[in-house]
């Protein structure tokens, strides 16, 4: 776990993570896009969630064959899991213990060896080793949809998926291009960091502990958590640490 104490520079995003909190997909949409238009290139939390809004933003626009299979399902995850992130930074910020995955990326924003893609994946890493089964676990609460292979939730789910593979290595493209079409860095490091940190292998294993969570009880969800959480705050240092 990490604190921060708020800092006046970081005032108005913290502002923005504590605005009412969204509940549509447009609403996180606009909320990543004012978080964007706020955060100066040198931050490295700008790059997270410019990723995290483009892949939000073209989940919102493909869905397969036109419309998804359980679109209220599909949409309250990606609300509560947004609502995860959000809710990280505003914790971070106000000076809050965060969990170590979110950690690894909040205390690096300003270091200057790291590439954009390389905080952007971070950020992912978090979002999904740590928050996805826990957004998981809630939505199905909230609906009352039990989960299960072959139910259309896992077959909206396994859309995603193969929708965000295919969108993740032009997205990282883009980041590591600057806005005058200069290569910012090597993207060579692209193909090595996903080799390393599979967006779909990282979801699939979500699904399997958010089922895993469903099973325990609050002493060994506490427990189970708090491992998955050290781990994935490795995995995020790692990738930060990337040459």
């Amino acid at each position: 776990m990490s604190t921060a104490a708020l800092s006046l520079a970081d005032q108005p995003l913290y502002d923005l993570v504590n605005s009412p909190a969204p509940t549509t997909i447009p609403d996180v949409i606009a909320l990543m896009q004012a978080i964007d238009a706020l955060l100066p290139p040198t931050d490295g939390l700008k790059w997270f969630n410019r990723l995290y809004l483009m892949v939000t933003q073209q989940v919102d626009l493909n869905p397969p064959g036109g419309t998804w299979q359980s679109p209220v399902w599909l949409t309250r995850l990606d609300v509560v899991f947004a609502g995860l992130y959000f809710g990280a930074v505003a914790g971070f910020l106000g000076g809050q213990p965060v969990p170590s995955a979110w950690s690894a990326l909040f205390d690096a924003r300003y270091r200057t060896d790291v590439d954009r893609i390389q905080f952007a994946l971070a950020g992912m890493n978090a979002h999904i080793n740590h928050d996805l089964a826990l957004a998981l676990v809630a939505t199905d609460a909230d609906l009352n949809i039990p989960p299960a292979p072959g139910s259309p939730e896992f077959a909206d789910y396994q859309s995603v998926n193969k929708l965000l593979e295919s969108v993740m290595p032009s997205a990282l493209n883009m980041l590591a291009t600057d806005t005058l079409g200069v290569i910012a860095q090597d993207t060579g490091k692209i193909g090595r960091l996903l080799a390393f940190w599979d967006i779909t292998q990282a979801r699939n294993l979500a699904w399997d502990f958010a089922n895993h969570l469903r099973s325990l009880d609050s002493l060994g969800r506490d427990v189970a958590l708090a491992a998955q959480d050290g781990l994935t705050g490795v995995v995020g240092r790692a990738i930060l640490a990337a040459a």
